[in-house]
C-alpha cells in the first residue's frame, strides 16, 4: 500500500464533499511527484505514516478534517534541512499549489500556517500558533519521529549527514535554542537527548500523548541496550 492509496482510504470514514475529495487525490499526486527520490526519513512513506496517524488522532478531536488531510500531506513538501535551511520554501510551495485548487482563502491560509509553524525549531523558538488541526498534524509528525521508526529515521539521516553514531566525549546540547538547534552537528545518539526524548511531553492531544508513551519507552530501552553493547557488556 503506497501514498497513492491514502486518498481512497479517506472515503471510508471522513465526510468530504466531491471537490474536497478530488483535491486530496490531486494533493497526493503532487506530493508523490515532489518527494520522489527524497531522503528515506522524509519521503512519501513518511507522509503516508503521518497521514494515517493524523487520521487516528483526528477521530478523537473536533477538527476540520479537510485541513488535517491537506496539512498532513503537505507538511514536508520542502523540508528546510534539504533546502539550505530555508524555512520559507515549504509554505510557499504549499500555498502555490493550494491556490491553484480553487480553495477558500481561509483554508489555504490555515494549511500554510500549520506548515509554517510545524517544526521543532519553531516551537523552541517560541512559536505560539495553535489550532486543533495544527495539534493533530504536529502530534502525528512527532509520533513518526520517535519509537522504532524514529530510531530508524534518526540513523538514516545521521548517515546522510555523515554524523558519528556516538562519541562519549561529545555531550548533547542541553535545552538548545531555535537558532542553536539548527547548527547542532553532533553524533546521532545525542539527537535523542536534544530532541527525540523531549517529544513525548510536547504532545498536544490526548491521543498523541497516549501513543507517544510506548514509543518513548521503546527508545529508552534501545538506548540502554546501545550503551551495554558499546561497553561490550552482555
Amino acid at each position: 500500500m503506497g501514498l497513492g492509496t491514502i486518498g481512497k482510504e479517506v472515503l471510508k470514514w471522513v465526510v468530504l464533499n466531491d471537490q474536497q475529495r478530488e483535491v486530496v487525490v490531486r494533493t497526493e499526486t503532487f506530493v508523490k511527484d515532489r518527494l520522489h527520490g527524497a531522503d528515506s526519513g522524509h519521503d512519501c512513506w513518511h507522509i503516508y505514516r503521518v497521514v494515517k496517524l493524523a487520521r487516528t488522532i483526528a477521530k478523537e478531536e473536533k477538527v476540520n478534517q479537510f485541513v488535517v488531510e491537506l496539512s498532513a500531506l503537505l507538511h514536508d513538501i520542502a523540508d528546510a534541512k534539504f533546502h539550505n535551511g530555508d524555512e520559507s520554501i515549504g509554505p510557499e510551495t504549499a500555498r502555490f499549489f493550494l491556490e491553484q485548487q480553487g480553495l477558500d482563502h481561509e483554508i489555504v491560509e490555515h494549511v500554510v500556517s500549520i506548515i509554517t509553524h510545524m517544526s521543532f525549531r519553531k516551537e523552541i523558538s517560541g512559536s505560539t500558533f495553535r489550532s486543533p488541526e495544527f495539534d493533530v498534524v504536529q502530534d502525528a509528525d512527532r509520533l513518526d519521529a520517535i519509537g522504532a521508526i524514529g530510531i530508524a529515521r534518526a540513523f538514516s539521516y545521521g548517515g546522510y549527514k555523515r554524523h558519528m553514531l556516538y562519541d562519549p566525549h561529545i555531550k548533547p546540547v542541553k535545552n538548545p535554542t531555535g537558532n542553536h538547534y539548527k547548527k547542532i552537528n553532533g553524533p546521532t545518539i545525542n539527537h535523542f537527548y536534544e530532541k527525540l526524548l523531549t517529544l513525548k511531553d510536547r504532545m498536544k492531544t490526548a491521543t498523541g500523548r497516549a501513543l507517544a508513551e510506548r514509543r518513548h519507552d521503546y527508545m529508552i530501552g534501545f538506548l540502554n541496550e546501545f550503551y551495554r553493547e558499546w561497553e561490550g557488556e552482555f
